[in-house]
């Protein structure tokens, strides 16, 4: 008797130890590599959707001195052609402050980074639009009007109506005259700023969000239902270095609000940034976080346009470096990509806390060269890329949701 109950424990318990596995097969399965039109020496990718359905997938390519940032559009699972956005010898690439795009009805922007003097760490933000993928982009303008020999970067571009709403970093107040190309050395504090363009890249308003900001993490921006919306990495006189809010509302930006109170103290840029996504006014946002020597990955849900918010929800498996990105799949769930060591994960986050168990999508590294991996949804998939380190190139996928 003793003998068969055994031999039915065992056989329950590989019955179950199959069923999970089988059960992860399925879960990995459903990655799809895509074939990439990125050639060698290629980084800094960035993927956006227009109106969930259009795929455009911008990234920079290196010839010598020369840096090209590309564009291509994903048509029936397959890329189009790559055409040039801009080019030049003289910009700054750099693996974290990657170079964006964004369409609205009426057309497209783009920016990049282009040195301002000899100093590492002085450069413009430079913008372009053009009235379709296949047209010529016009000739590239300043996005701010300082005139400083500085740090200019980290920006957000979203489509806002007919227009398009841009985010940055601005450090006019980080040098003093006559100091302008120290190297990182700042004597001022970098500060937020956000502006509204329109279609043809003439500013329409202009704004400090906010004066005293943490150096060189990512911004991210959405529109909810009430406008605009901003998150970024906060700092405080006690160098307390935490998300922070700021909102448009009536026409007004709110002073910056904490969206969660990690309490994390850096006397130092972590270069880990977060990311919003929103429908309507729900709001999702994730971030990487050291507090109490802890490693984490958080995400955290409003749904008032980003005036409160709930619990933070810990979405990490013990060993994340950050790097995340965030889809709203609808106002309870989203799906969160962030890195577990060298692996791309991802996992869908309900607003109760609920989680669903993480997909592997991609093992990359934790160099620096290896970049942001970049997420968003089309239709019932999810499209990556990240840059693979070692061959110096970006690599695509897919998972259908």
């Amino acid at each position: 008797m003793k003998n068969k109950i055994s031999l039915f424990a065992l056989s329950i318990g590989l019955l179950a130890s199959c069923s999970t596995k089988t059960e992860e097969a399925a879960q990995q399965s459903t990655i799809t590599h895509l074939e990439s039109p990125a050639q060698a020496e290629s980084g800094e990718p960035f993927l956006f959707t227009y109106q969930d359905s259009i795929v455009y997938f911008s990234w920079i390519e290196k010839k010598g001195e020369e840096s090209t940032f590309k564009l291509a559009s994903l048509i029936d699972g397959k890329w189009t052609t790559p055409k040039t956005i801009a080019s030049g010898n003289s910009w700054f690439v750099n693996w974290a402050d990657y170079p964006m795009m964004a369409r609205n009805q009426d057309g497209f922007i783009a920016h990049f980074l282009d040195r301002s003097a000899d100093g590492k760490f002085t450069y413009d933000v430079k913008f372009t639009t053009s009235q379709s993928a296949e047209s010529t982009w016009a000739n590239p303008k300043i996005l701010h009007d300082d005139g400083k020999q500085a740090e200019h970067g980290f920006v957000s571009l979203v489509p806002y109506e007919d227009k398009f709403f841009v985010t940055w970093l601005d450090g006019r107040n980080t040098v003093m005259e006559g100091m302008e190309n120290m190297d990182h050395g700042h004597h001022g504090e970098m500060s937020l700023r956000a502006a509204i363009l329109d279609s043809n890249g003439n500013k329409l308003d202009e704004w400090e969000l906010d004066k005293r900001t943490c150096d060189c993490c990512q911004t991210s921006a959405a529109i909810t239902a009430s406008g605009p919306v901003v998150v970024y990495r906060d700092r405080s006189d006690e160098e307390i270095r935490d998300m922070s809010i700021v909102r448009l509302v009536n026409g007004e930006w709110t002073a910056p609000q904490s969206i969660n109170n990690d309490n994390w103290k850096i006397a130092g840029c972590p270069v880990n940034g977060p990311r919003v996504s929103a429908i309507g006014n729900t709001i999702a946002t994730a971030w990487f976080t050291m507090a109490s020597d802890s490693a984490q990955v958080n995400v955290i849900f409003s749904n008032n346009g980003g005036e409160t918010f709930g619990k933070a929800i810990r979405v990490d498996e013990g060993s994340p470096i950050g790097r995340v990105d965030i889809v709203l799949l609808d106002e309870q769930s989203a799906m969160i990509s962030w890195m577990e060591g060298t692996e791309v994960k991802v996992a869908e986050v309900r607003s109760d806390g609920t989680k669903k168990p993480s997909i592997t999508v991609a093992t990359s590294s934790e160099s620096r060269s290896s970049g942001f991996p970049q997420m968003t949804k089309s239709g019932d998939k999810l499209i990556f890329a990240w840059t693979d380190s070692k061959e110096k190139t970006i690599k695509l996928a897919s998972l259908n949701l």
